[in-house]
């Protein structure tokens, strides 16, 4: 099966090949040209991740890591996908940026995007995402993509304090 593509205004999320995944994961550039800053570690280790699951058969076309592209030029600016499949009808979204392109929108417009691809997936009822307690710049990422926070997770990750839980349900995606 093909990757995914998911096209936005000004930029296209392009799902990692095997090839693209094996080499972030080994420190190169996947077969993309990066804006300065980037990848992100958070790429590498989201490549890393989705070799795992092809491995072990738990990847799922479309269920993966995505290049963050930006059409004006062609360049990587980030990562965004999926921490795996769909379970109970809930999927969790994570993301990254390149310093060099973080403010201008670039992180909202790849959440609001992956985001309705998900909820357009017979499967998927809610997309959600937890942010570190003080990374409030990826926060507001959420909520202006129409995430909204529900809570607390119940344990830390990722050896922090705490983490916040935001998620968007296929109503909210679809009220007027």
């Amino acid at each position: 099966m093909l990757p995914v593509t998911v096209q936005a205004d000004r930029i296209a999320l392009h799902e990692l090949t095997r090839a693209s995944a094996a080499e972030l994961q080994d420190g190169g550039d996947g077969g993309w040209e990066w804006a300065p800053g980037g990848p992100h570690e958070g790429s590498r280790f989201a490549a890393g991740k989705m070799l795992a699951g092809l491995e072990t058969s738990r990847h799922r076309t479309g269920w993966g890591a995505y290049v963050i592209v930006r059409t004006e030029d062609d360049r990587a600016i980030g990562g965004i996908g999926f921490h795996g499949p769909p379970e109970d009808g809930r999927v969790e979204i994570g993301y990254d940026l390149a310093e060099s392109a973080r403010g201008r929108g670039y992180a909202t417009e790849s959440v609001r995007a992956l985001t309705a691809w998900a909820l357009a997936q017979p499967d998927v009822e809610a997309v959600y995402a937890t942010t570190d307690e003080d990374n409030t710049a990826s926060q507001r990422v959420l909520e202006r993509a129409g995430f909204r926070r529900i809570g607390d997770t119940p344990r830390p990750i990722s050896g922090r304090e705490a983490q916040h839980l935001f998620e968007l349900h296929f109503l909210d995606q679809n009220r007027d």
